[in-house]
């Protein structure tokens, strides 16, 4: 992919056979406010340096796939305001009349499999929406395409997860916990909803990747990380929450691509701010899980 910029420290990783963490960017262009965004992307991305692996940032500036960002860029992106969300479907879009742009999952893993990176973290992957079973995230069917191992806390807490769940299942997705047997439902540890497997250390689940890749397989493989458990809020207080927050969407019209960051918005008023603070917390801890995985797959390939 030569129409790609790479960072000077993911074009050295890639040069060495070193491992690398793929990071979406619309957690800096429109999940969190300024310029609390710029410190989590950093804090996400010293996370993964931590565990001796380079962070792939991705993200569109001026038109232009980048494949991880120096500091500099991180802030810029941080404290621009006309990016857009880019899905996979917006990237050609996004190129063809130069604009800014935050990845999502789908927009994320898109430009990461092309660069030929195998791990990718993520606070919540998307959905099914509640109360519209075809309203679904351009997420959902990447998943379903692309052979990546993808971490996550589950599906943003906003949508309908049992619908969501389903749906991963019916594409061939399998849903790993990791150490719990339960989907984290985000903000929460507990969902009542069973993962297809337990898995308890990053060598079993690159065990399960290497496996899935060599049987042709195209779909990603989904690791679930619970929050942390000191942070994490109830799920049956976040559901009261999340109610709260959809009455107030539908008295004031917010349909569409602005209805998931309103409601994680009111949801964190409703909570006085505590929503954010656990979604931080997860983003970095996900980061942190990804780059041992990302060690550990790289040490299985190179071995």
């Amino acid at each position: 992919m030569n129409n790609f910029i790479y960072s000077s420290q993911v074009k050295e990783a890639i040069n060495q056979h070193s491992p690398i963490v793929a990071l979406e960017s619309t957690v800096i262009t429109h999940g969190l406010p300024q310029p609390k965004n710029y410190e989590v992307a950093l804090a996400m991305e010293n996370e993964v340096i931590k565990e001796n692996a380079a962070p792939a940032t991705i993200c569109l500036i001026d038109g232009v796939i980048r494949v991880g960002i120096d500091n500099n860029e991180l802030k810029t992106l941080a404290q621009t305001t006309n990016s857009v969300k880019v899905s996979r479907k917006d990237i050609a879009y996004a190129v063809s009349f130069g604009l800014n742009g935050g990845t999502t999952v789908s927009g994320t893993m898109t430009v990461a499999h092309a660069a030929g990176i195998k791990v990718f973290a993520t606070g919540g992957i998307g959905g099914v929406h509640r109360g519209n079973s075809f309203d679904i995230s351009s997420d959902l069917p990447t998943l379903a395409r692309i052979p990546m191992i993808v971490v996550c806390s589950g599906a943003k807490a906003i949508l309908d997860i049992p619908a969501t769940k389903e749906n991963l299942e019916t594409n061939g997705v399998p849903i790993l916990g990791y150490k719990t047997n339960e989907l984290p439902a985000f903000y929460s540890i507990h969902s009542g909803i069973k993962v297809d497997r337990q898995v308890n250390n990053a060598e079993e689940i690159v065990s399960i990747a290497l496996n899935q890749w060599k049987l042709g397989l195209s779909s990603a493989l989904l690791v679930t990380v619970p929050p942390p458990s000191d942070l994490e809020i109830p799920a049956i207080q976040v559901e009261m929450q999340i109610k709260e927050a959809l009455e107030e969407a539908k008295k004031n019209n917010i349909s569409g691509p602005a209805i998931t960051p309103f409601l994680l918005l009111k949801v964190n008023e409703i909570t006085k701010g505590k929503s954010m603070r656990v979604n931080i917390a997860l983003l970095k801890n996900n980061a942190r899980v990804a780059a041992k995985i990302a060690v550990a797959l790289s040490s299985a390939v190179n071995s």
